[in-house]
């Protein structure tokens, strides 16, 4: 179990617990239950790097602690 902090730099902060071995949609509907948005509306980003739905967080190094951006379009 990891801990992911999302910051969208607009005032909300979001703090998700989750599997390594879930995908980055899954990421994204959780971070959606807390923050009211559409998981489809959200990008996740660390520096210039788009993080992809169907990708697992492991695949991407995402580890425990890890800070990432958090967009909406």
């Amino acid at each position: 179990m990891l801990e992911v902090t999302c910051n969208d730099r607009l005032g909300k902060k979001v703090r998700v617990k989750c599997n390594p071995d879930d995908t980055i949609g899954d990421l994204k509907k959780l971070i959606a239950a807390q923050t009211g948005t559409r998981w489809d509306k959200i990008v996740l980003k660390k520096w210039y790097t788009i993080f992809k739905d169907h990708i697992k967080l492991q695949d991407y190094e995402i580890h425990d602690g890890m800070n990432l951006e958090l967009y909406y379009q």
